[in-house]
C-alpha cells in the first residue's frame, strides 16, 4: 500500500476510534512511547517504516481530547468538517501570506471573514487575522491597540520604537487570564505595569471601581472567565472608554463564541461596541489545533501595525496576510473555519453552543444532586466543584482519582485561594448522554475517595 494511503486509513480509524476510547491514555501506551527512544539513524528507515512507528506507538498514547469525554483545559473536539478540511490542506501545503501564493486561501479568506462578521454581529469594517492562538490573537489586537493610541499622540511605534514614547495607561481586571498577560508582555506594555479592577465573585470586572484615567488608555475586558464562564459588564465598560477615547479589547478565547448564540444575549450586551477581540477557532468551533483569530474593528489599524515589505513581493492584489498579522509565512486557517462554517451554518454553530452550555448545566445539577459543591453560576460552559468544601485534600484526591480513573479527563484549578475541578465542555461529541455518563464518573469517583479508597 502507498505510504500517504496506509496513513490515511490509520488516521481514518483512530478518528472512528475515538468515541471508544478512554480520555486518558493506560499506562501500556506510555510504556509504549520508549520505541521513539532511538539515535538518529545513519541511513533512513524509510516513510513506510516510520509512519507506521507512529500510529503504533503515537496513536495509543494520545489524549482523547477530540472524544466527548475530555473536558480539560478548555479543548474543543475536531469536528469532522474541519478534519476532512485539515487533510485536504495539508496536501495542499499552501502558503497563505499572499494571493499570489494560493488563490484559494485568498478566496476562503475573504468569504471567511465576512461570514464570521456576520454570524458573531461584529462590524463589517472589521479586519480579521488567522494566527495560531487566542494568545497570538491578544497579542494582534494589543499591538494594533498600541499603536493606533500613539499615532494619535503623534508618535510612530514602527518606526521609533517606544523607547520615549507617551505612557499608556493599561486596565485589566483581576481574573484576566495569564495569556493575555503574556501577550502584554510580548508586545513590550508591561505584565505588571497595569492598573488592576477588583473583580466580583464570579471573577467579572467591577466596572464602578474603572479608574479615572487620562491619555492613552487601554482596557482590557473578558468574555468568558476560564474558571466559571462569567462575561465581563461590556456595556459599563465600553461607556468608560468611550468617554476617554479609550481602546476596548475583549479577550474571548471561548466566550467570543456566545455572540452566535441569541440565547446568549444577556451575557454578550455590549461586547461589539469594543475595538478588537481575539478568539479561538480550536476551541469552541472545533477545528483542529492551531487556529486563532484576531478581529480588530479598523484593518488599517492592523496594517499599520504588520506590514511587511520587500523587493520581491507583488503589488497589493486583494487581503495580503502577511501585512495584517504578527507572521508573514502562515498555513491557511481559514480552509477549516470556512469548512465548519459551511457545514453547520448559523444554526449549527448556535447549537455547538447551545448543546456544550447545557451539558454543563446537567453537569453541575447532577453533581450538586450528588452531595458536591458547584462553586460557580454555570452561565456558559464552565463547571467549578469541589468535594468535602475547600480545605481538607478531597478536592485534589478527587482529581488524581477522576485522572486515575481514565474514562473522562478533567483537570484542578485555584479558585479564590483554594482547589476547585474544572469541568470544560467544549466539544462537538459531548451531548446530554456523555454529559450524565461523566458526572456518574465524577461521582462514582466521589464516593471513593469519601470512602478513603482513591
Amino acid at each position: 500500500m502507498d505510504p500517504l494511503e496506509a496513513a490515511a486509513e490509520a488516521a481514518v480509524a483512530y478518528a472512528r476510534s475515538i468515541d471508544a476510547r478512554d480520555a486518558a491514555p493506560c499506562r501500556g501506551a506510555l510504556d509504549g512511547l520508549a520505541a521513539f527512544d532511538e539515535a538518529l539513524p545513519d541511513a533512513g528507515r524509510g516513510v513506510e517504516e516510520t509512519l507506521r512507528l507512529l500510529d503504533a506507538a503515537g496513536s495509543p498514547a494520545t489524549i482523547a481530547s477530540t472524544g466527548g469525554r475530555y473536558f480539560g483545559f478548555v479543548i474543543g473536539g475536531a469536528h469532522p468538517a474541519a478534519l476532512g478540511a485539515a487533510w485536504l490542506a495539508d496536501a495542499w501545503d499552501q502558503n497563505a501570506a499572499l494571493p499570489a501564493m494560493s488563490p484559494v486561501a485568498a478566496r476562503l479568506y475573504d468569504i471567511t471573514r465576512a461570514w464570521l462578521l456576520d454570524l458573531l454581529g461584529l462590524p463589517a469594517s472589521a479586519g480579521v487575522a488567522f494566527v495560531t492562538g487566542a494568545t497570538v490573537a491578544n497579542a494582534t489586537g494589543l499591538a494594533a491597540a498600541r499603536d493606533a493610541l500613539l499615532a494619535r499622540e503623534g508618535w510612530d511605534v514602527q518606526s521609533d520604537g517606544l523607547f520615549g514614547a507617551p505612557p499608556i495607561t493599561v486596565v485589566v481586571g483581576a481574573r484576566a487570564h495569564s495569556t493575555l498577560s503574556k501577550s502584554l508582555g510580548l508586545v513590550g506594555l508591561g505584565r505588571d505595569r497595569v492598573h488592576v479592577v477588583p473583580a466580583d465573585d464570579q471573577g467579572r470586572m467591577v466596572a464602578t471601581d474603572l479608574p479615572a484615567a487620562t491619555g492613552p488608555v487601554l482596557v482590557c475586558a473578558q468574555a468568558g472567565e476560564v474558571n466559571t464562564g462569567a462575561f465581563d459588564p461590556f456595556d459599563a465598560i465600553a461607556d468608560w472608554a468611550a468617554e476617554r477615547r479609550a481602546w476596548l479589547h475583549v479577550d474571548g478565547a471561548f466566550g467570543l463564541w456566545a455572540l452566535a448564540d441569541p440565547t446568549r444575549g444577556h451575557l454578550v450586551r455590549g461586547l461589539a461596541r469594543a475595538d478588537s477581540w481575539a478568539t479561538d477557532a480550536h476551541k469552541w468551533l472545533n477545528v483542529t489545533y492551531d487556529s486563532g483569530i484576531a478581529f480588530v474593528r479598523d484593518a488599517g489599524d492592523l496594517r499599520r501595525t504588520f506590514a511587511a515589505s520587500a523587493g520581491y513581493l507583488p503589488p497589493d492584489v486583494g487581503f495580503e496576510a502577511m501585512h495584517h498579522t504578527p507572521q508573514s509565512s502562515q498555513r491557511a486557517r481559514q480552509v477549516e473555519v470556512w469548512a465548519v462554517l459551511r457545514a453547520l451554518g448559523r444554526s449549527g454553530v448556535a447549537e455547538l453552543v447551545q448543546g456544550s452550555c447545557d451539558a454543563a448545566a446537567l453537569i453541575a445539577t447532577r453533581l450538586g444532586e450528588g452531595g458536591l459543591e458547584v462553586v460557580n453560576d454555570v452561565v456558559l460552559n464552565q463547571v467549578l466543584v469541589r468535594l468535602g468544601g475547600p480545605a481538607g485534600g478531597l478536592t485534589e484526591a478527587l482529581v488524581e482519582a477522576v485522572q486515575a480513573d481514565g474514562r473522562i479527563w478533567c483537570g484542578p484549578t485555584v479558585w479564590q485561594g483554594a482547589t476547585a475541578m474544572r469541568v470544560s465542555v467544549s466539544s462537538w461529541r459531548t451531548d446530554l448522554e456523555e454529559a450524565a455518563r461523566a458526572a456518574e464518573v465524577i461521582l462514582e469517583c466521589a464516593a471513593r475517595v469519601r470512602a478513603g479508597g482513591a
